[in-house]
């Protein structure tokens, strides 16, 4: 006599309404046979007919959020909760914890999310780290650049995509930096994505070669799943990404190093499961930790990674938090990479032109826009917007570099400046 049917598993994927990231996650759930509610800080119009399909909730207060979370588990029972951006990842640790579901610990996602207790954090592991310290932004500025050594750089504490984050060279630039981050912190939290526009984190800059690190932690053991190198120089004022190629052109001890040193850092964390994304620099002296966060590569960046046999980046988050073995994943053979089309100047978004000749070149999978025409963009460090990604794939990673950076001299960026906007209109 066969038993009674089991019931499907359902994840919880915790979305800002902003996101690009749901389509994949949708498709991953779909590949998996899983069930797949879409808890976002924006509510659906049908929710009540949607099946347990979607649930709007806060992403904060996280106590607020984890309640909503319970109330709706009480009907619709999770197997698993995923956050996938900044904005969701503490709430999704506690509501997993609450519903005793694979986790972090909360004050581990916390503390990856607030670059000061980071640093402390990774400081007390012993790992590698420039000087810090915490800035108030109330406080005499004029006479705290004084005291800081150079160059440095100055970063919100909490905001993610660089944006915010300035190279200072001598005291001037240090002052005059901390009052641009400070109206970028009021914009954020007016936006109510900074928790405070108080104070900022300011560190020595940390010269070398930046690199970024896709792995998956399994009790507390880092499965590397893949290192990119970014080929143009990060060295400021600002910290714009554009390139991301895998796999890293770097020597394999170094690759090796990276890897280990990403390792520590979540140890130092405490952080032990699920995706992380950590960016490093490596000089003379070996592998520094830029950051580390609990997630996946940001926006649609993980396109470029592919899992043979035809497995994304989604579908394996899915499966290591419903307990699933993802020791069958392997990265497909050759080389990938993506460009974060940056935005030129501000303005009114008027058009994207070349995009199909683009398309159309050798190597080059697709190109992307992300911003609808119309909308106004700004570069950073006040941006926190791409135009779109271009993807490429091909033999080698120097290939990959030259297509990508071929496929975005092809595009036509018109962008109208506001004064220019101002003269066309009538009266």
């Amino acid at each position: 006599m066969s038993g009674a049917p089991q019931r499907m598993q359902r994840v919880l994927l915790l979305i800002p309404s902003s996101s690009y990231r749901a389509s994949a996650y949708v498709e991953a759930a779909r590949r998996l046979g899983v069930e797949l509610t879409v808890g976002s800080d924006h509510r659906q119009a049908l929710e009540g007919r949607a099946g347990g399909r979607s649930v709007a909730l806060p992403f904060t207060p996280v106590g607020e959020g984890v309640a909503r979370i319970l109330e709706f588990a009480e009907r619709h029972p999770m197997h698993a909760v995923v956050g996938t951006d900044d904005e969701t990842i503490v709430l999704a640790a506690a509501a997993a914890r609450a519903l005793k579901l694979l986790h972090n610990s909360p004050e581990s996602v916390a503390c990856a999310r607030d670059k000061f207790r980071f640093r402390q954090a990774l400081a007390r592991g012993g790992l590698r780290s420039p000087w810090f310290r915490r800035v108030s932004l109330g406080g005499d500025l004029v006479a705290l650049a004084r005291s800081i050594a150079y160059p440095c750089v100055l970063k919100p504490l909490a905001l993610s995509a660089s944006r915010g984050v300035i190279r200072a060279d001598d005291g001037g630039e240090f002052v005059k930096a901390c009052t641009r981050i400070g109206r970028i912190l009021r914009d954020a939290n007016h936006a109510r994505i900074a928790p405070s526009a108080d104070s900022i984190l300011a560190e020595g800059f940390i010269p070398g070669r930046e690199v970024a690190l896709e792995g998956l932690l399994e009790r507390g053991r880092l499965r590397p799943l893949a290192l990119f190198d970014k080929p143009d120089p990060l060295d400021g004022p600002f910290f714009e990404e554009t390139l991301y190629v895998t796999p890293s052109r770097l020597p394999d001890a170094l690759q090796a190093e990276v890897a280990a040193e990403a390792e520590r850092a979540a140890r130092a964390l405490g952080l032990r499961e699920g995706p992380v994304h950590a960016e490093l620099r490596v000089n003379e002296s070996g592998a520094w930790m830029i950051e580390i966060a609990p997630r996946t590569i940001g926006g649609l960046c993980s396109r470029a990674l592919r899992f043979a046999p035809e497995t994304m980046l989604e579908e394996l988050v899915l499966r290591h938090a419903l307990g699933r073995s993802v020791d069958d994943l392997v990265l497909r053979a050759g080389a990938a990479g993506v460009m974060m089309i940056p935005i030129p100047r501000a303005g009114w978004l008027r058009g994207i032109g070349g995009i199909e000749g683009a398309r159309a070149m050798a190597a080059i999978e697709d190109v992307v826009p992300s911003i609808p025409v119309g909308d106004w963009v700004q570069p950073l460090p006040e941006g926190d917007r791409y135009l779109g990604f271009i993807f490429a794939r091909a033999g080698t990673p120097d290939e990959v570099e030259a297509a990508l950076r071929a496929a975005h001299a092809r595009l036509l960026i018109d962008i109208e400046a506001e004064a220019q906007a101002a003269r066309r209109s009538p009266g």
